[in-house]
């Protein structure tokens, strides 16, 4: 029989997350999915999933959640003070819940969302193909909408992988004694320095806004979502106004609007879009400014497109090396 639970706080917004919706954006579907991607596919593979199984993506203040049965979970990205019936527990372990066990979130120590993965992964609805939540109009996940008290879910059947490592923690909320290496965890800071390519606008900047960009420090605004993060503090500007066509945008892109003020395209982020592209956002990096909060301070860095691939091949094939290691674990 599947896990059921039930959500007994909502926490701040919390919605049900995957990898997103692929092969839709030609019809102004965003792509949506989990913000910090690298946390998602971690906490899977703690509890023996695919990569892309639908977690419970929560941010800033996390739920509280209660088990009906005996349920291996993993917590990772951001740290927001996870514990099982009151006694602590750490992020990026398989742990095993007691049945009726409760795991509940306190204050955002650092980072500000947290990925909570479930064996099974969570069993609601395919829609364009993703089983992610998008809020702003209202599909996919729990009913189109943050998850609230009372709402009771259902885990998908546990993989044979998942059922090997829940038999090797007993049933009283154990925390698996291995975790997954420090060199896939993100290195969250409420200080990052992030990788950007140059964007195809990038070359319309001034003087001055050129320098500005690899050199000063940006802080996100409290006006800022899942659709995209406003960087404030210092403002660019072009040579001269450009008109341009809409074109195709994605979560990473960095397009400057009229004001000056740099905006960071975001999961939720629209298809297209008519401002200036300054630049990209190096795959491997989005996690870092998926954990920033408002007030937080990025920094960028260039990087070429070349690099960029080899960065996220690298991270790729340690993934992958991971995976296998927890198979072979048991």
């Amino acid at each position: 029989m599947n896990t059921t639970f039930r959500i007994v706080t909502g926490g701040l917004q919390t919605t049900i997350q995957d990898l997103g919706r692929v092969g839709h954006q030609s019809a102004g579907v965003p792509g949506g999915g989990a913000m910090d991607r690298a946390a998602l596919r971690i906490a899977n593979l703690l509890v023996g999933n695919d990569d892309g199984a639908a977690a419970i993506e929560a941010a800033l203040i996390g739920p509280a959640i209660t088990f009906d049965g005996a349920t291996l979970v993993a917590v990772a990205g951001g740290d927001l003070e996870p514990s099982v019936n009151g006694a602590p527990v750490p992020s990026w372990h398989p742990i095993m819940i007691p049945r009726g066990g409760t795991l509940r979130f306190g204050r955002a120590r650092f980072g500000c969302r947290a990925y909570i993965a479930i064996a099974g992964g969570i069993d609601v609805p395919m829609v364009f193909g993703s089983r992610s939540t998008y809020l702003r109009a209202e599909f996919g996940g729990f009913e189109g909408r943050a998850l609230r008290s009372g709402d009771l879910l259902q885990a998908g059947a546990p993989s044979a992988l998942s059922a090997r490592l829940a038999a090797s923690l007993p049933d009283h909320g154990a925390v698996a004694r291995w975790s997954i290496g420090g060199t896939l965890r993100p290195r969250y800071s409420d200080d990052i320095i992030v990788r950007l390519i140059p964007g195809a606008h990038a070359g319309a900047l001034n003087d001055v806004s050129r320098e500005r960009l690899f050199d000063a420090t940006f802080h996100v605004s409290s006006n800022s979502d899942r659709m995209g993060y406003r960087l404030e503090g210092v403002e660019l500007a072009l040579d001269e106004p450009i008109e341009l066509l809409s074109e195709g945008v994605v979560f990473g892109t960095v397009q400057l609007p009229p004001s000056g003020v740099p905006i960071v395209l975001m999961a939720d982020g629209q298809t297209t879009g008519g401002y200036p592209r300054i630049g990209e956002v190096a795959t491997v990096d989005l996690p870092l400014m998926a954990q920033l909060k408002p007030g937080d301070r990025v920094r960028f860095r260039p990087i070429s497109v070349q690099d960029a691939q080899k960065e996220y091949f690298n991270h790729e094939r340690e993934l992958t090396q991971a995976r296998y290691a927890i198979a072979l674990r048991r």
